[in-house]
């Protein structure tokens, strides 16, 4: 098979001198985006994906299985509900409100907004007697996320836009007249290129302008800060949590808002300093819960008197499970012997279980349709004896679920609007071991009668504490119904058995990520699942990084790759987009010893002329502000140079998209190119 030539690219001799160790960088100019050399090579590379790409094979039943649509847990205020559902022809979910008298009405639908469907809702906040709802836009993928207020009883937008609220917690005081809320400085107050960063709590009135708002917190405190704010049911306390970019850990404080007013809050220190992460819960019954994986890497819940929050006045009430890493939680109280719903990830699937609410002793287990994932659990803010959660396997389009304290039953709330064909796979949990013995877990999904070595695509994360667990998806299905086999591995890295397993896969541990993933895939060629020529990896994000380390690293091992909205420059990583924010997963090359840890995988640095490398696709969005897309593109140009193969290596460069949230038929779009491409590669 003979390829098009690739486009030209200049290779330039720009080498930096870091920590007494040269550092090449002959594709820097790439990282110009504005510059017409670089628009001229994406123009050539738009042109070869096109020739290369060939037509989709998936499109149309990736389309079919994406109609079963969606459904949101519903959140309760006062005497309303709301949630959010996707229709099978729609593009965006619709957020909807159900008033007392059962009328539904749809409060925001992004294609109304803008019809183009470019516009992407980020978040939602009622009020705490859903009088009012406080929602964030963005357009273009850019999660530049605009704050705007509505009433929700006429459905009128009354305030807004308030800019700079990416990543914004909305903290309603009761009553509706005012609320904390995070925001960045302005510009024209921070160097050019941190305007991403330097984020404060603010308190903001309804119906006063933004220039009033008091800033809260935040003043002389790191620029890369992320903040967490909170009030309680009652409006008695303030809760503020603060972390270091990403850092698993935070500093928190509360205050007593009967004590101190809500414009000069009096904070009191629960934990600073100290190297875990800590959520507190008021609840009706006057006691503080405390979730926490301080001296519990899966999480336990504590409890004490909001009067003394510090961990010396700890009691556990849930103590940490030896195998399962504790999620999240729901009281019940509307009952004689009130309880706590726990929810658990055991191994990356999900239950939940029912537990004394005073004393913590396990009384039983609420019925789960299957083995899962659940979404967070849900109760009414005044209390009772229900609760709802989300629900969703392989085969099983997401749904809501009611639990029934009283009868200890679940039942069926909300079903996904939209019948589907969906194919039969067989679902199966691995444990194969690392190259230093640690055992890993996988989930293998493949076609019931599936026999001998097949196609297969191998997917990973292994990062910031995120945990793979089973999910209906329409590419997986498409992909296994077609044939082929698709793995998810539980790398180190990620969350699945507690903040240990996240710790042993970042910063100095990073390289325990990649052998996780070299050892997934070498059983499923043992076990006779696949062969190296049938395999195919696929990762986004960190997962992106991810397997251009693998395909640096073993590129016999993988016969395709198909690399998303990577990070790939791992010397530079920081000074584009979200980047610093990552310094406390990754390291900082300005470090001596974390340059070191960066450069002994950085893919882009490990590059070599003369390898013949897997057939590789790269897909990128030119809005994306959180990871640059500049790293895939000088990767792509480094293995365009470099590689002896006939296999190709592509770029998919697409506009008017982010990172993260997309309309229903780009997300089809996308997965069609990437399977077709995976397809074509392995032989499916």
């Amino acid at each position: 098979m003979t390829r098009e030539p690739y486009p030209t690219a200049r290779r330039e001799e720009t080498v930096e001198l870091l920590h007494e160790t040269p550092v090449p960088d002959p594709y820097r100019w790439l990282e110009d985006p504005d510059s017409p050399e670089t628009k001229g090579w994406l123009l050539g590379q738009a042109d070869l994906f096109r020739q290369e790409a060939g037509r989709q094979r998936f499109k149309e039943r990736i389309g079919e299985l994406l109609r079963s649509g969606s459904v949101g847990t519903p959140v309760w205020r006062g005497d309303r509900h709301f949630f959010s559902r996707r229709t099978p022809d729609q593009e965006h979910a619709v957020f909807y409100v159900v008033d007392p008298d059962g009328t539904e009405r749809a409060l925001i639908d992004p294609m109304a907004i803008d019809p183009s469907g470019l516009t992407t809702l980020d978040a939602v906040q009622p009020d705490k007697e859903g009088r009012l709802l406080a929602y964030q836009l963005s357009v273009g993928g850019d999660e530049e996320s605009v704050l705007y207020l509505m009433d929700v009883a006429t459905g009128v937008r009354i305030e807004g836009p308030i800019d700079r609220c990416r990543y914004s917690p909305i903290a309603w005081l009761p009553g509706g007249g005012a609320f904390y809320y995070v925001r960045r400085l302005p510009r024209t107050e921070v160097p050019e290129n941190e305007a991403q960063f330097h984020r404060r709590v603010y308190l903001h009135r309804v119906g006063t302008s933004t220039e009033e708002d008091v800033m809260i917190f935040g003043e002389g405190l790191k620029m890369t800060n992320y903040y967490g704010v909170s009030v309680s049911r009652d409006g008695r306390w303030l809760q503020i949590s603060a972390s270091e970019g990403t850092a698993p850990r935070n500093d928190l404080w509360v205050a007593d808002l009967e004590a101190s007013p809500a414009d000069r809050p009096e904070l009191r220190v629960v934990q600073e300093g100290v190297d875990a992460q800590t959520g507190l819960v008021f609840g009706r019954d006057g006691r503080l819960y405390v979730h926490t994986d301080r001296d519990a890497s899966r999480a336990r819940v504590c409890v004490t008197d909001p009067a003394t929050p510090e961990a010396d006045a700890w009691r556990d009430l849930i103590p940490e499970d030896p195998e399962a890493v504790l999620s999240d939680f729901a009281i019940l109280d509307d009952l004689e012997r009130p309880v706590m719903l726990v929810g658990w990830t055991r191994h990356a699937i999900s239950e939940i279980t029912v537990h004394d609410l005073v004393t913590g002793e396990r009384l039983g287990e609420v019925p789960t349709p299957g083995l899962g994932t659940i979404g967070g659990i849900s109760e009414r803010p005044e209390g009772g004896h229900e609760a709802w959660f989300g629900y969703t396997d392989n085969v099983t389009p997401p749904t809501i679920q009611r639990y029934d304290a009283r009868t200890g039953e679940t039942t069926l709330w909300a079903a996904s609007p939209g019948a589907v064909d969906v194919p039969q796979v067989r679902t199966s949990q691995v444990v194969y071991r690392s190259k230093d013995g640690t055992p890993v877990r996988m989930l293998v999904i493949a076609p019931v009668d599936a026999e001998g070595p097949r196609p297969a695509i191998l997917y990973g994360y292994g990062g910031f504490g995120l945990s793979m667990t089973p999910g209906y998806s329409a590419s997986i299905l498409a992909w296994v119904e077609a044939g082929g086999v698709y793995a998810i591995a539980n790398l180190r890295g990620g969350g699945e058995e507690g903040e240990d397993w996240h710790r042993a896969g970042m910063l100095a541990h990073k390289q325990n990520v990649f052998d996780d993933f070299h050892a997934a895939a070498e059983h499923l060629i043992e076990t006779g699942v696949t062969t190296p020529a049938q395999l195919g990896i696929s990762g986004g994000s960190n997962g992106g990084l991810l397997v251009g380390a693998a395909l640096t690293q073993r590129p016999e091992l993988y016969a395709a790759v198909v690399c998303s909205a990577p990070l790939l420059d791992m010397i530079r990583f920081e000074l584009f987009g979200l980047g610093a924010t990552w310094n406390v997963e990754y390291g900082s090359a300005a470090d001596p010893e974390q340059f070191g840890w960066l450069r002994s995988y950085s893919p882009y640095h490990h590059v070599r002329e003369g390898v013949a490398y897997p057939a590789t696709l790269f897909t990128v969005f030119q809005s994306d502000t959180r990871v640059h897309p500049s790293h895939a593109w000088k990767m792509c140009a480094a293995l365009q140079h470099a590689s002896t193969s006939d296999r190709p290596i592509l770029l998919r460069n697409e506009t008017e998209v982010g990172h993260g949230a997309r309309s229903v038929s780009r997300t089809v779009d996308l997965s069609a190119d990437t399977l077709t491409f995976l397809a074509r590669h392995t032989g499916l």
